[in-house]
Formats: C-alpha cells, structure tokens, sequence
C-alpha cells in the first residue's frame, strides 16, 4: 500500500441548516473584512449571511459577477476587485467557479505571483488570508479540495492549480442551498461528482483510503440523482448528491480524474460546453475503453450503481457503462458530442489538447495515444 497524504479543512460542517454556522464562526476568528465571491443567481443566499455580518461590524465587500466557468481575465477583474477591499477571510458562494474564483484570490491576495505562474502542482507560495466555502450546487467538490481550474483563452483550454494552499480553512455543505438549482444544472454537476468518485476508483493511484469515499460517491449518485432531477425540492435526494459531491471533492487531493477530465478540457476551453455536460458526454465511451485494464474495479463500481452481478467482471462492467448512459438518457443530458454543437473537423486539434492534459492523464487506468484519443472522440461523436 503506497504511502498517502490527505490535505482536508479544518472544519467540515455537513447537513441541513449548517450555512448558518458560518457566520458564527468567522465571527468567532475574529475577522474584520470580508471579501464574498458568487455569482448572480446565487445573491439571494448571500444577503442573509452578509447582513448577519455586518451585524457582526463585519465590513462586508460582495463580489457577483462570477458569470459561466471562469477565464484568466474574469478571474483578474475579480483580483482587482478584491485587493481595494483588504480582507482578512474570502467567503466562496455558489457553484465551483466561485469556489475556485476565491480560492485562488485568497492565495494571490498578498502574493508578487501571477496567476499563469501557478498552473501545474504546487507551484503556489502561500495563503495570508482566511478561506471559506459554501457550495450551492452539488457536483464539484471544490469545497475541499486543492484544486481550482481556469480558463486561458488564449491556449482555448482549461488549465489547474493544484496545491495545498487552495484547501479551504473551513467549509459548509448544506443540502438546502442545493435546493433551487435547475434540473439541468442538478443533472450536470451530479453526474461531475459521479466522475469524481468513479475516476477516483478507476485509477492507477487509486487507494483504499479512498476507495471509500469513491465508492460511496458512486452510489449516492445512483440512488438520488433522477430524484433530485426530477423533484428539486426532494431534501432525501439533495442530501445525498451533497454528500456525494463532497465525497468526490476529497478524492481530487489525493488521488484525483484521470482521462474523462483530461478529454473534457478542449471542449470547455474551445466550445464553452458547461464542465459537467463536457465530462459526461465522454464518460461511457472512456469507460469502455479503460474496461479491459481494470475490468474488477469497473464491476465495482457497476455493482455500486445498482447492476445486477453478471457471469464475469467484464460483463458486469459492460452492465455498468449501460446503466451510465440510461442515467444520462432518464436525466435529460446529451449523449453525443454532435449535440453540443462541436464541428466534427475539431477533433484532431482536440486530441492534440488534451492530450496535453498530462497531470490527468497519468493518473488513467489505461495508457491513451493521440490515436486513441481521437477514436474515443469519434466514437462520442
């Protein structure tokens, strides 16, 4: 068993009604200023805590216009934005993009560094200022993990910081505020935690450490996901996806995606296709192509998604990647990459990305060729 490191918050607060403690306790830090990132969708979350805060005489400084997955130059507008304010504590709200929007802030505060500067693994220096984070949507752990992602338009690809320094101080999961997402975007960022937790299982460095959480991820998403697509206000079916999001974000520290991301990242960075939409659609063909290098951990994670046993653990794992694309089918999100709108004449390029994408690509159960990668996009087409 290799020897594993697990980088989490301090304070991890989980269940119904946990978002009210967070106020309590940043007051109890003894924080002065806070800098609150979200997006707009998500401001009437935010009023309640900002009021309760400045009650406090907590000076409180929103920032929402964290609008779609963010680039290099909506991050630096947020930056910039930040600095004049001089706080002590960044509060993310919302989905992953504040989440990651506000960690890097809170690293890049105080820092001479250039954000383009810390693209890669633990290339980050250090985090003055307190972080906090409060996920609204249930899907990509960024609550807890080290990661954050960008987009560089000019390479038209997504790029990661990874590095301890982006683990938040504390974070609060509560399923209530998960409760107003759409069904579209509730089917998207499910289906992102199912990857977390499946590519987490399916990986070369995988552990059992972690094979915990991942499996579980897994099979929480099995159980609640259509519920929740179809009955947003189904709290059983919200609970559950939040703790599988959870789950899937303590995953990426340790053991993190491997290929579904890897190959998702040209289609968000060229053809702005929403992060949990770009895995998904790749996901069932990825999986048959890694079936053949761990055909006993695909038949586990089959197993967790419901499957019956069939009469090897090949053909569970082929059962498996059926049972993915029926819940992809009964949740509404597409199939195929010709129904994001990707030109078929991209593909070549594409592969030339992703397979640049070798931080993830090393972690996949199965070596990829630039071949191979083609092939898997043709056969998603």
């Amino acid at each position: 068993m290799r020897p594993i490191t697990l980088l989490q918050p301090q304070r991890i607060a989980f269940g119904q009604g946990v978002a009210a403690q967070c106020v309590h306790d940043l007051v109890a830090m003894g924080v002065r200023r806070a800098f609150v990132v979200t997006s707009p969708p998500v401001v009437a979350l935010v009023t309640p805590l900002a009021e309760e805060l400045r009650r406090a005489d907590v000076s409180v400084t929103v920032y929402d216009r964290i609008v779609g997955e963010p680039t290099i130059a909506s991050f630096e507008e947020a930056m910039a934005a930040a600095r004049p304010a001089a706080p002590d504590v960044l509060v993310g709200i919302g989905g992953g993009s504040a989440l990651d929007v506000s960690k890097l802030i809170a690293v890049l505060l105080d820092s001479a560094q250039d954000v383009r500067e810390l693209f890669g693994i633990g290339l980050v220096h250090g985090r003055g200022a307190r972080l906090v984070c409060l996920p609204t949507t249930a899907g990509t752990g960024s609550e807890v993990s080290p990661n954050a992602i960008l987009l560089d338009e000019a390479a038209a690809l997504k790029k990661g910081v990874v590095s301890p320094f982006l683990v938040p101080d504390a974070a609060y999961v509560d399923p209530l505020l998960t409760r107003t997402v759409p069904p579209g975007v509730t089917a998207a960022t499910g289906l992102d935690a199912l990857i977390h937790c499946l590519e987490a299982y399916a990986n070369r460095f995988a552990h059992p450490l972690i094979d915990l959480y991942a499996l579980e991820g897994v099979r929480l998403v099995g159980r609640h996901l259509e519920r929740a697509v179809a009955d947003g206000d189904d709290a059983e079916a919200r609970e559950g996806l939040a703790l599988a999001s959870l789950y899937g974000g303590l995953c990426l520290g340790p053991v993190n995606t491997a290929a579904v991301h890897a190959l998702s990242y040209p289609l968000g960075g060229e053809f702005h296709v929403p992060h949990g939409i770009s895995n998904a659609v790749l996901l069932p063909t990825v999986m048959e192509y890694n079936l053949s290098a761990a055909p006993e951990r695909y038949a586990e994670i089959a197993r967790a998604l419901g499957v019956a046993e069939g009469p090897s653990a090949l053909t569970t794992a082929c059962q498996g990647v059926a049972r993915v694309r029926v819940l992809m089918e009964r949740c509404g999100v597409p199939q195929q990459m010709r129904a994001l709108g990707v030109p078929e004449e991209a593909i070549p390029h594409m592969a030339v990305a992703a397979m640049q994408v070798t931080r993830l690509l090393r972690n996949n159960p199965r070596e990829l060729t630039l071949g191979d990668v083609e092939a898997i996009y043709r056969s998603a087409y």
